[in-house]
């Protein structure tokens, strides 16, 4: 079993900083964070296509070339943070397959995708799984030209029954889920029950571990919120274990959005930092318990 960051981890570094979210004083750079992923020792990295600043095919190859150089494995991650918003969004499917050659470029062959997110889960979803069942089902050609598989995210929008049924209407090889393990529970979907349906479908991972905050209304997002891998509610040693009897090849990529209270220093700039390095040391022990 394979590990792996994904750069979501660092988005308040990079630039992106919520409303309740103290902002760094500095931000980093994608070079930067491969960088890190190198030192901390993974291998792989998924790539959020909202944090590469450039598209040419220069910047892309010289991405490919660190991530060869580091032998890292990678998913492009496109999407963030409504993707195709349920359907809703017919331009959004263009761009999806625009950032196909982009993830071609930089030698990707999983390429994460958002059908939906937080903001359309109360809308029809019987509309939204048949919407997004034709727009990925058009856009299989697409990726199996470029030798590139599909990875749809639960983006705390569908349960595991939703995610599941999408897969089998678009009735692809090369489309399955991004299986977000924190993402699950905040939809009130036990992680592992989801895992047990759709492991043999999964291509890529969010390895989320979280906990319930102080002081936040339970229809905040934020409430359920990350914590190091090993420090939360989550049993990702048992999804692990599910994947691995899958014969799942990709690597567990952890990811923070929110980071807990109990795991900040009033949003210091090395945050993050901390607990992505506390988790890389937890998902190895757990990839070395798994085999």
């Amino acid at each position: 079993m394979k590990v792996g960051i994904d750069s979501y981890c660092y988005h308040r570094l990079f630039g992106e900083a919520y409303d309740d979210q103290k902002a760094p004083s500095k931000n980093i750079t994608l070079e930067w964070f491969i960088q890190r992923a190198h030192e901390l020792g993974v291998d792989g990295v998924s790539l959020e296509s909202c944090f590469i600043p450039r598209f040419d095919a220069s910047y892309l190859s010289e991405i490919k070339g660190m991530l060869d150089e580091y032998k890292l494995d990678r998913v492009y991650a496109w999407g963030h943070p409504d993707g195709l918003e349920g359907g809703y969004n017919e331009a959004a499917y263009d761009d999806m397959l625009e950032h196909m050659e982009f993830a071609e470029a930089i030698g990707a062959d999983v390429m994460r995708v958002c059908g939906a997110s937080l903001l359309f889960r109360f809308r029809d979803h019987e509309w939204m799984i048949d919407t997004l069942t034709r727009m990925f089902s058009n856009a299989m050609p697409h990726a199996v030209k470029k030798g590139i598989r599909i990875a749809n995210e639960n983006h705390i929008d569908f349960n595991s029954t939703e995610m599941l049924r999408l897969i089998h209407q678009v009735d692809s090889p090369n489309f399955g889920i991004n299986f977000d393990t924190g993402n699950f529970m905040r939809v009130l979907d036990d992680p592992v029950e989801g895992m047990k349906k759709l492991a043999k479908h999964t291509f890529s991972t969010h390895v989320k571990d979280l906990k319930p905050q102080a002081g936040l209304s339970v229809d905040n997002w934020h409430f359920f919120a990350c914590t190091p891998t090993g420090e939360g509610l989550v049993n990702n040693l048992e999804l692990a274990k599910i994947l691995k009897a899958a014969g799942y090849k990709g690597f567990l990529a952890m990811e923070i959005d929110y980071l807990h209270e109990e795991f900040r220093n009033n949003w210091a700039d090395d945050d993050e930092d901390k607990a992505v390095a506390q988790s890389v040391k937890e998902l190895k022990r757990i990839a070395n318990l798994v085999g």
